[in-house]
């Protein structure tokens, strides 16, 4: 069922939400510019800052919006009709063949239209609703929010600094401990197996269960990749650092930190040594 209904979603979410995307772009872009330039909720620094790097995540949203699209599309095309042929197998039924190849196709088929219909929604309705709100006029006793300019050569530096520190370190440490994530979730996945608990506790849990065993490499794999541009995000936020403790010194620190947090927080998800080798200031 997944092969046959799995083509026709992907096409109605890619398509759907490819034209909802390309179509209202010019409107996006325009009323971004717009509202931007005349909030009053932004101060004039951090606004001319915006309005000079809007044309970055503007051009990738459309690109990204596609293939999030396809990608989406496939999974659901191709999950949905398999979650509802294990549900037609483990209901007390009489025609289980017939319902196997039927259960799926139109609640699939429905449900890929819905998922058009309230991308569409946040689009042209959500997504200007929150413009609006940002360039609504401001309470007397209220504060723009603004980016200091003494404050920011240092904000920049520490970034800069960060980026080459943060994210070699942390992609080390993910595909030092990836081993680990492997075989250790191989583990647990095979000792709820043969004991029938966590996600093999239901009959019709078991096929998803069995082929998480198979892909759990494709997750070890995507944590890494994820861990990877994760760093960036954290190395990044050094620069935020400095800017709100107003201190090149702990942005500096900062770097230090992000490693370490890191490194404790995926000891305590691996169940490895408790805290990190990495210092924290």
């Amino acid at each position: 069922t997944g092969l046959v209904i799995g083509p026709i979603v992907t096409v109605i979410i890619s398509v759907g939400n490819s034209a909802v995307v390309i179509g209202l772009w010019p409107a996006h872009f325009i009323w971004t510019y717009y509202c931007v330039a005349k909030s009053k909720r932004l101060g004039w620094v951090l606004k001319i800052a915006l309005l000079v790097s809007l044309p970055v995540p503007l051009t990738l949203w459309p690109i990204v919006a596609i293939i999030g699209s396809l990608i989406g599309g496939i999974g659901y095309g191709f999950l949905a009709p398999l979650i509802a042929t294990f549900e037609a197998i483990g209901e007390s039924i009489t025609s289980k063949i017939y319902h196997c190849f039927a259960d799926g196709c139109i609640s699939t088929l429905k449900g890929s239209c819905t998922v058009v219909r309230d991308f569409t929604d946040f689009c042209f309705h959500s997504y200007f609703s929150y413009m609006d709100e940002l360039s609504e006029e401001i309470y007397p006793d209220e504060k723009p929010i603004e980016v200091k300019l003494s404050k920011l050569p240092s904000c920049i530096l520490v970034s800069l600094l960060a980026i080459p520190v943060d994210v070699p370190i942390i992609t080390a440490l993910a595909l030092w401990k990836s081993p680990f994530m492997l075989f250790r979730g191989w583990k647990r996945l095979l000792e709820d197996l043969i004991g029938r608990e966590g996600p093999f506790l239901e009959t019709v849990c078991v096929p998803f269960a069995g082929l998480a065993i198979f892909l759990w490499p494709l997750a070890v794999v995507g944590s890494v990749v994820a861990s990877f541009f994760s760093s960036f995000a954290l190395a990044l936020y050094s620069g935020i650092v400095v800017h709100q403790e107003d201190s090149f010194r702990m942005g500096l620190a900062y770097i230090l930190a992000a490693v370490s947090i890191f490194d404790e927080y995926t000891n305590d998800l691996l169940d490895m040594r408790e805290g990190s080798c990495f210092m924290r200031y």
